[in-house]
C-alpha cells in the first residue's frame, strides 16, 4: 500500500474532504490557501486564494460546482470550484470554526467561535444565488449557542435539522423550523473534534478528545457503538462499502517533540464497525492525524496530519478478502 503524498501546505492540515464522485480531494490547513487535488494521482489542480488566516473548515456541494471555506480571518467564503474565483463571502465577529452545505446546497450552515465579546452562534445562510452582495445579506437564521462552543457540525435528514458537536462533549440537535435545541446527549467527556455521516446518513460517528470514537443514530442520537484508543481521536470516518471504521489522532500536537514517532502512535487505526475490535493500523504521519476521509467508492482513504502532508492510501486486494471470524 504505497501512499500518494500530497505536499501543498506549509502548515498543519485542518480538514480534508472528497467530492461526491471522489475524483477530487479538497484540503485546508493552517496556512491561508485551501487546495484541490486529483485523488487518483495526487496532482494539485489549484488553490483558492483570498483568506487571510487559518482555514478551519471546508465543504463542497453535491455537483462539485461550489466550495465553502470558513477561516480565522472572521469570514466564510464561497468559491467556484472550477476556476478558484470567490463568489461571495460572509463576515462574522469571530473566527468561523465549522461550515457545511445542506444536501440540496440551497443553504449553508456555519458556526463561529466564542471570542472576545462575541458569543458562539450558528448561522444558516441562503446561498442559492450567491454573489458579491452575500456580505450584506442577513442570514436566514442565527441561533445563539449558550455554554460550550460548537466544534463540528452536520446537516440532519431533509435539511430540517442541524447536529452539532461541542467542546464539552455534548452533541445537540437543532430544529431549524423553530430555531431551537430539540435534543442533546452527553456521551463524550472531551471535546468533539469531528462528526462524519455513514454513506446513507442514518448514522454518524464522532471523534473526541476523550480517546474514543462513538457511533450514533442520526434520528434519535442514540449511542450505538464505542471505539476506544489510548490517544485523543481527532477524526473518524466510516467506510461506504465495508463494516469498517478508521480512526486518526495521536497525542496533542504541542507534546509531539518530546516523544518518538513510535510512542506518539500517529497511525490510522481500523476498527470493525460492529464488534468494536481493532484489526489494522497504517503508519506514516510524523504528527497527529487531524482529518480522515474515505473515498466514496470505499477503495481508498486519505489522511491529513499535523505535519502538513495529506496521504492517500489505496487498499490492497487483501483488504477486501479479510473476513472477521464470527
Amino acid at each position: 500500500m504505497k501512499p500518494l503524498m500530497l505536499q501543498g501546505h506549509e502548515r498543519a492540515i485542518t480538514q480534508i474532504k472528497y467530492n461526491r464522485e471522489g475524483d477530487l480531494l479538497f484540503s485546508s490547513a493552517k496556512d491561508n490557501a485551501p487546495n484541490v487535488w486529483f485523488s487518483l494521482n495526487g496532482e494539485r489542480l489549484g488553490s483558492y486564494l483570498g483568506h487571510q488566516g487559518v482555514v478551519w473548515c471546508l465543504d463542497v456541494n453535491w455537483e462539485t460546482t461550489r466550495f465553502l471555506t470558513g477561516a480565522g480571518d472572521n469570514s466564510m467564503r464561497l468559491w467556484d470550484v472550477s476556476n478558484g474565483k470567490e463568489i461571495g463571502k460572509v463576515t462574522t465577529g469571530s473566527s468561523v470554526r465549522t461550515c457545511a452545505f445542506s444536501y440540496s446546497a440551497n443553504t449553508a450552515v456555519m458556526s463561529t467561535d466564542k471570542q472576545m465579546k462575541f458569543n458562539c452562534e450558528i448561522y444558516i445562510i441562503d446561498v442559492r444565488n450567491a454573489d458579491a452582495s452575500l456580505e450584506h445579506q442577513d442570514p436566514i437564521m442565527r441561533i445563539p449557542v449558550d455554554g460550550s462552543k460548537v466544534t463540528s457540525i452536520l446537516w440532519g435528514p431533509l435539511d430540517e435539522t442541524v447536529i452539532s458537536g461541542h467542546e464539552n462533549g455534548k452533541i445537540t440537535m437543532w430544529d431549524l423550523k423553530m430555531g431551537k435545541e430539540v435534543h442533546s446527549v452527553q456521551d463524550h467527556s472531551g471535546s468533539i473534534n469531528d462528526l462524519q455521516f455513514s454513506k446513507d446518513g442514518t448514522q454518524f460517528i464522532s471523534a473526541s478528545k476523550d480517546c474514543t470514537a462513538k457511533l450514533f443514530d442520526t434520528d434519535t442520537l442514540e449511542l450505538l457503538k464505542t471505539y476506544k484508543t489510548e490517544r485523543p481521536v481527532n477524526s473518524a470516518a466510516l467506510s461506504p462499502i465495508m463494516d469498517h471504521v478508521v480512526l486518526g489522532g495521536g497525542q496533542e500536537a504541542m507534546e509531539v517533540t518530546t516523544t518518538s514517532t513510535r510512542v506518539g502512535k500517529f497511525d490510522a487505526r481500523f476498527f470493525h464497525l460492529i464488534f468494536e475490535e481493532e484489526f489494522g493500523r497504517v503508519k506514516g504521519h510524523f504528527g497527529p492525524i487531524n482529518s480522515l476521509a474515505f473515498h466514496p467508492d470505499g477503495k481508498s482513504y486519505a489522511s491529513g496530519g499535523e505535519d502538513g502532508f495529506t496521504r492517500v492510501h489505496t487498499f490492497d486486494p487483501s483488504y477486501y478478502e479479510y473476513q472477521f471470524d464470527f
